[in-house]
């Protein structure tokens, strides 16, 4: 008895999705081409990056930069949404094309999928109020700085504070930018996303002190997928440099793409 190829992608992203092998389906351009759609997962939980518009329909800054995508490969770009868990499972056994689903290019990432050039990037980083002077992490010394509990902020601003600072730990994001908020700390260790909500929030209170890390993001594909990448690579290089990410970046973040990002490869 023969499998279609959808119930044969549904039983292997399972298989994936519980840790067990499964066969590796490469994207072929070409069959891309022919069919005039490319099945693009992305995350619609993980604003500005995904989100889900008043008619239920995804957008933010992936969202976007599929549609380019899909018209840069001259097809129709059919987003897919996708969960944390399930959107390399899903990427592996066929049932997408292509990620562009806020995925981080790490070493263990990059055993399972093939990345293309960054195309965003997030970064962590303290923030404050801006009549705060507060040059690097010595300047902590004595200092109260909100982060939320068990995330790369804690970690990144326990690694380099000096053993006085106040450092107040919290069991969210939104919990944390409200002690910032309400002045019962001057400073926060947050992502650039959260920092953009609080930014559009609250004016120019509040600016970079100085950066704890950052990770880029990559496009992601099956292995396999070489001409595929190859025409995606094409697509983010032209993107930076004619502009169109950084003028998405400044819709959905506020501000231009990272140089971080920029100079990645």
């Amino acid at each position: 008895m023969k499998l279609n190829r959808r119930l044969f992608a549904t039983l292997a992203a399972s298989a994936l999705a519980a840790g067990l092998a499964g066969p590796v389906l490469a994207t072929d351009l070409a069959a891309i081409e022919s069919a005039g759609t490319v099945k693009i997962g992305m995350l619609v939980d993980f604003p500005p990056f995904g989100i889900l518009d008043t008619a239920g329909k995804p957008d933010g800054y992936d969202a976007d930069v599929a549609k380019a995508l899909g018209d840069y490969l001259g097809v129709k770009a059919d987003i897919v949404p996708v969960t944390g868990p399930n959107r390399i499972p899903y990427l592996l056994s066929g049932q997408v094309d292509v990620l562009v689903a806020s995925l981080g290019i790490t070493k263990e990432r990059a055993e399972k999928v093939n990345f293309s050039k960054p195309y965003a990037g997030i970064s962590i980083a303290v923030y404050g109020d801006k009549a705060t002077a507060l040059a690097d992490a010595a300047a902590l010394s004595g200092q109260g700085i909100a982060v939320t509990r068990a995330s790369t902020q804690d970690t990144g601003v326990t690694k380099v504070a000096p053993a006085d600072a106040d450092i107040r730990r919290f069991d969210d994001d939104a919990s944390a930018v409200q002690a910032l908020m309400s002045g019962q700390v001057k400073l926060i260790g947050a992502s650039n996303v959260v920092m953009s909500q609080v930014n559009a929030a609250a004016g120019d209170r509040f600016d970079k002190k100085f950066d704890l890390s950052s990770q880029v993001q990559g496009i992601a594909v099956a292995p396999g997928s070489d001409a595929l990448l190859e025409k995606i690579n094409a697509f983010v290089v032209q993107a930076k440099s004619d502009g169109m990410l950084d003028k998405v970046h400044e819709k959905w973040l506020g501000g231009p793409l990272p140089e971080f990002v920029k100079t990645a490869e």
